[in-house]
């Protein structure tokens, strides 16, 4: 029987920072990540208490996201002159 690898979407590789090219899978208590770009290959024991979301480009928060402010949208109506 052959482990399902799968592809993790948004995880950009520790070593050659490519994105999109990291897939997972688990097998026997462990899980596995590798590149398939280069040759980064890493294994983590699977705890059941503590598991941990992979950083992703949707998951992150930039440092200039967080400091935008918010600015109301005003409407134009078509029929009237902007000001």
């Amino acid at each position: 029987m052959s482990t399902i690898k799968r592809f993790i979407a948004g995880v950009t590789c520790p070593r050659c920072a490519a994105m999109d090219r990291i897939r997972a899978w688990e097998q026997n208590g462990v899980r596995y990540r590798e590149c398939v770009s280069c040759d980064f290959f890493e294994q983590l024991p699977i705890e059941d208490d503590a598991l941990t979301e992979m950083t992703t480009r949707v998951n992150q928060v930039r440092d200039d996201q967080k400091q935008q402010d918010v600015q109301p949208v005003r409407i134009l109506d078509p029929g009237k002159p902007s000001r």
